[in-house]
């Protein structure tokens, strides 16, 4: 077992990784997050339908910053 804080080795593997790489993990976490904040709203508003569901998913990644 390591010494080093988890924040150094995870950023080691973040440089060895190619631009590309990076990009599909950055993709994978942003669309399982749109995946689980639906899933949360379906749970909470199960009279909603799927084009609701994905317009209110849109919508709050839309304006996170705001």
């Amino acid at each position: 077992m390591s010494n080093r804080p988890i924040e150094e080795i995870q950023n080691d593997c973040f440089r060895r990784m190619t631009p590309g790489e990076r990009l599909a993990l950055s993709m994978s976490l942003y669309w399982g997050a749109r995946n689980l904040k639906a899933a949360y709203l379906r749970a909470q508003h199960p009279g909603w339908t799927e084009k609701r569901i994905q317009a209110e998913v849109r919508d709050l990644f839309l304006y996170a910053s705001h």
